[in-house]
């Protein structure tokens, strides 16, 4: 088959005969994709800030398509089901997925052991990520292999096209959480820092729980586009100050929720603190640029919560923690629950509460991919979201 692997940093090839994936357990299935798409978290695998990949690892976390296989468990799933797969691999059965709690499954990560090391406990195992999280393949390529997939799928009904679901696997359900752990109120202020498809996401989603006014930060005219025709006020850090500019849209109270949807690849390159990072990174001092985590602690009201969806790796430094701890924050943070949501959104998808294929900028082959990653991590070609056909 063919797929999309990396072979090191800013090198990802399309390959062909890459070996068919097979069933290795009777919980698993293959799914032929359909439709699949390169994340914004891709690019820290393809910057190479992101440890423990190995060369040939087949890259893609966000995937739908057609069971083809099934191994010879009972399954929900059958032969010719449409299904969107989660990123996150769920088993299911351990204390944290019967809670709800599945990007956190105590069994899907087969090198949890390195995990633990890294970071104390191990998080759930990923499709298509650095071997922290388990090295499964992922589903930028022709099939997947899906472990779990009694569990993990969700099934599409009829009437609905690839590119109205296949985000149900990630970012809209990522804006979604985003959102939801702020627990928003109809007075609230919602500031949002980054206009990509999961800040495209948080900030409709924010909308849809009663958010009095949503403020989206980023410098990116047609990101910028796409947020104000989301219902957002935009802020463009590049031509006003944010500080500023949130201080006027809340009376001098500052956002009482403040979402990053950036993460560890902060663009901010003016300040201080951000050269400061680039700096560090550049003598492996430093392993993320974490501009918008200080400047969210900066202007969030006090009592306020953040909300961090955007993906962090390793070490920060700088975080001005004096000033969370004494204006009584609250952090929610993690990689997203998806089957928490995916019935739901689901559902609000079905009655045209929301069309999540506005977000599409680029539909290409997947022969494209590898200059598609570029395109989309230069912001070229007004590129916001990109869809790759197998």
């Amino acid at each position: 088959m063919r797929a999309l692997r990396w072979h090191g940093k800013n090198d990802i090839r399309c390959d062909d005969h890459v070996p068919d994936p097979k069933i290795e357990d009777p919980r698993d299935a293959i799914v032929q994709v359909s439709a699949c798409a390169i994340c914004g978290s891709d690019l820290h695998l393809h910057d190479g800030f992101m440890p423990g990949m190995k060369h040939g690892d087949i890259l893609g976390h966000e995937f739908m398509g057609e069971v083809v296989e099934l191994g010879s468990a009972k399954h929900k799933l059958k032969i010719g089901d449409r299904v969107v797969v989660p990123f996150t691999i769920v088993c299911g059965d351990c204390d944290q997925c019967r809670r709800g709690n599945f990007s956190v499954c105590e069994r899907s990560n087969r090198n949890k052991h390195i995990a633990d090391k890294m970071f104390g406990h191990s998080g759930a195992g990923l499709y298509g990520y650095t071997h922290l999280t388990g090295g499964y393949a992922g589903g930028q390529a022709e099939y997947v292999r899906v472990p779990y997939a009694d569990v993990g799928p969700v099934v599409i009904p009829e009437g609905l096209t690839d590119e109205q679901v296949l985000f149900l696997g990630d970012i809209f359900p990522t804006g979604w959480q985003a959102a939801a752990q702020c627990e928003i109120e109809p007075t609230d202020t919602v500031a949002i820092w980054g206009a990509g498809p999961v800040g495209q996401f948080a900030i409709r989603s924010a909308i849809m729980m009663g958010a009095e006014q949503v403020v989206c930060i980023d410098n990116v005219p047609e990101r910028l586009s796409m947020a104000r025709a989301g219902g957002a006020l935009t802020i463009n850090f590049d031509e006003e100050s944010v500080l500023e500019r949130l201080q006027q849209l809340t009376q001098g109270k500052g956002p009482q929720k403040c979402i990053d949807a950036v993460g560890m690849e902060a663009h901010a390159a003016r300040s201080i603190d951000s050269m400061y990072d680039r700096a560090k990174q550049a003598l492996m001092l430093e392993t993320d640029r974490p501009h918008v985590l200080r400047e969210m602690i900066y202007v969030c009201r006090p009592a306020g919560i953040l909300s961090i969806p955007g993906v962090y790796g390793g070490l920060v430094d700088k975080i001005p923690f004096g000033a969370a701890m004494n204006k009584g924050l609250t952090f929610r943070m993690g990689q997203t629950h998806v089957n928490r949501w995916t019935d739901d959104l689901l559902r609000r998808i079905q009655e045209g509460q929301i069309d999540p294929s506005f977000v599409i900028t680029h539909t290409v082959g997947l022969e494209q991919g590898p200059e598609m990653y570029k395109t989309f991590r230069d912001k070229q070609d007004g590129c916001v979201k990109v869809v790759l056909k197998p």
